[in-house]
């Protein structure tokens, strides 16, 4: 299985992809796993839902070209594209706080995914980026728009337009990521949950209220079709394919 869900004493769901010799990356078995976490929380008495990928390497390195290389055209990347993008706006909206522990590097689309969680706590040491800019494509999970969401504008457009990956100190300063961690990763969540989860699921349920209302005036659900619609036009392109080709040589 790539992935598994368990129900922790402390109250929270915890979410790993476990596909370490992929470095984590996202298939469409994880999808489906992704939607079933969630679906889950929000139907049971979950206080959290925490997001992480086993090994100290990778917490998610993106969708795995290995799979998706074998969408050519605009209108075979739309539905993979999409797809996600509705699971991760599911999970940015989720009733109850969500967190991405991020124990190793998140690359690209694991970023967008670490996006779509109200925290991210993170190792210190690891880096991060959203690299889809050196694939000739963009964001295409929607983690653009909802990173517009998080950061000050020239701080998310920085981390997109450069498409490099970032210290984990550099993205704790901007703001990205909201705790850094040297211990156990599980230790780690347990502090930074304790004073939250101390509270009651109502007051957390309606404080989070409060933020998914503020995305739906502003239309983040259609924003994000947009983004989903021009990474799948720019998915198309030669150079998105090349740059493909060449990672699977690489890979070979």
């Amino acid at each position: 299985m790539s992935f598994t869900i368990e129900k922790h004493e402390q109250g929270y769901l915890l979410f790993t992809i476990n596909r370490s010799e992929k470095r984590n990356a996202i298939n469409y078995e994880v999808m489906e796993g992704l939607a079933e976490a969630i679906k889950k929380s929000a139907e049971s008495d979950a206080t959290a839902l925490v997001i992480t990928g086993t090994g100290d390497h990778a917490f998610c390195s993106g969708g795995d070209l290995s799979v998706f290389h074998l969408l050519h055209t605009r209108e075979e990347a739309y539905p993979m594209l999409s797809k996600m993008a509705s699971i991760l706006y599911d999970l940015l909206t989720l009733s109850i706080p969500t967190v991405a522990l991020i124990n190793g590097t998140a690359i690209g689309g694991g970023c967008e995914l670490a996006t779509a969680c109200d925290y991210r706590l993170a190792r210190k040491g690891i880096k991060a980026g959203f690299i889809q800019g050196k694939q000739a494509i963009t964001t295409g999970w929607g983690g653009g728009s909802i990173l517009a969401e998080r950061l000050q504008t020239s701080q998310a457009m920085r981390l997109l337009m450069e498409a490099e990956l970032q210290s984990a100190e550099f993205l704790k300063s901007i703001g990205f990521f909201d705790e850094l961690y040297t211990d156990n990763p599980e230790n780690a969540l347990d502090t930074f949950l304790k004073q939250i989860l101390s509270k009651d699921l109502k007051v957390l349920q309606s404080y989070k209220q409060l933020w998914i209302r503020k995305w739906e005036v502003s239309k983040l659900r259609e924003r994000i079709e947009e983004e989903v619609s021009n990474c799948a036009s720019l998915w198309e392109s030669n150079a998105h394919h090349e740059y493909v080709k060449n990672f699977i040589r690489k890979k070979q």
